[in-house]
C-alpha cells in the first residue's frame, strides 16, 4: 500500500475547530475518540498523538449552537492504518454506548461515522489496499461497491484487541467541506491549489487528491446551494493545514493567485487562502 500522505504529497495534516466548552470537548476526544491532549491553555487545547497535533480546540466567547446550515466542516476523517485497529475503535464505540451516524464499506476504505458534542462531524477510516481500488477512465469507481459496513467482520478483526487510543501512525486522511457551490470552488481546488478530481457526483460532491489517493479533500453541496458560511460563534472550522512538499511548491501557488488576482495572505513561510466558500487553509512546509 502506498503511503499517500508522506512529505512529497501535500496533505491536511491538522484543523483548527472552534468548540463552545472546551473542558468537555478535550473528554470527548481523549476518553471517547482516543487522542492524546498535547497542551492546554485556558481557552484552547492540542490534541493528536505521540508523533504529532492533528486537532487544536479552541473554545468560543460567548458561542452558541448553529441552527442553519452552512458552507464549513462536514467532516475530518482520522485515518487508522489497519482493519484491525477500526475494528478496536468500533468495539469501543459499542462498549461506551458512543452515538453513530453511520458505518459504510466505500470499497477504498471503510469509515465510521459520529459527531463531537458540538457537531463536528468525524470520520475513522481504515483504507482498503489501493491495488483493489477500481480505476475507470482517469477517475476513481466507488458507486459501484459502497454499501454498509460489515460490522461483524470488522469486529472479529479485533476480537483479541484491546482499544488504547489512537496509535501513533494515525492521521489525518481527508477533509471533507460543505460548500455554496461546485463549479468556482472544484476551480480553486484545482487550479489555484493543483488538486485533481478522483470522484465525481454531478451536482452533488467532488473528491480530490494528490498523487492518485482516493481524496485528500471533498466538496458538496448537501446543505444547499448559496449557504453561507458558518457563523465565527458557532461550533465549526477556522483552518485546515495544509502540509506542502517544498517552497516551490508554495511559489507555484502564490504564482497562480497572483496571477487569477485571488486574495491570500502571506505569513513566514506559508500562505493563508479561502475557498471560494468561505473554507479556510494555511499552506505550510511539511516538517
Amino acid at each position: 500500500m502506498k503511503n499517500y500522505h508522506t512529505q512529497e504529497i501535500p496533505h491536511v495534516s491538522s484543523v483548527e475547530l472552534r468548540v463552545l466548552n472546551l473542558n468537555r470537548s478535550i473528554e470527548f476526544y481523549t476518553k471517547t475518540i482516543g487522542m492524546k491532549l498535547i497542551h492546554k491553555t485556558d481557552n484552547s487545547a492540542k490534541l493528536g498523538t505521540s508523533n504529532q497535533t492533528l486537532l487544536v480546540l479552541h473554545q468560543i466567547e460567548n458561542g452558541h449552537p448553529t441552527h442553519t446550515r452552512f458552507a464549513g466542516l462536514y467532516h475530518v476523517a482520522y485515518l487508522v492504518p489497519s482493519r484491525k485497529e477500526l475494528g478496536a475503535i468500533l468495539k469501543h464505540f459499542i462498549e461506551s454506548r458512543t452515538p453513530l451516524q453511520g458505518a459504510s464499506n466505500h470499497g477504498i476504505s471503510e469509515a465510521i461515522y459520529l459527531a463531537d458534542p458540538d457537531g463536528n462531524g468525524i470520520e475513522i477510516a481504515a483504507d482498503t489496499p489501493d491495488t483493489t481500488w477500481r480505476w475507470v477512465n482517469g477517475k476513481l469507481d466507488i458507486l459501484s461497491e459502497n454499501g454498509p459496513m460489515d460490522v461483524q467482520a470488522i469486529l472479529n478483526e479485533a476480537r483479541d484487541t484491546q482499544f488504547n487510543g489512537f496509535s501513533d501512525e494515525t492521521i489525518v486522511g481527508h477533509l471533507h467541506l460543505h460548500v455554496s457551490e461546485l463549479i468556482e470552488t472544484k476551480k480553486f481546488y484545482q487550479s489555484i491549489l493543483g488538486l485533481d478530481t478522483v470522484i465525481e457526483i454531478p451536482n452533488s460532491a467532488v473528491f480530490m487528491s494528490y498523487g492518485k489517493y482516493h481524496h485528500h479533500i471533498a466538496i458538496n453541496v448537501w446543505n444547499g446551494k448559496g449557504v453561507k458560511q458558518a457563523d465565527s460563534t458557532t461550533p465549526g472550522l477556522i483552518v485546515a493545514n495544509l502540509s506542502v512538499p517544498s517552497i516551490d511548491f508554495l511559489n507555484k501557488v502564490e504564482t497562480r493567485l497572483n496571477e487569477t488576482k485571488y486574495p491570500y495572505t502571506k505569513k513566514d513561510h506559508s500562505l493563508i487562502v479561502n475557498d471560494p466558500s468561505g473554507n479556510q487553509y494555511q499552506l505550510i512546509l511539511n516538517s
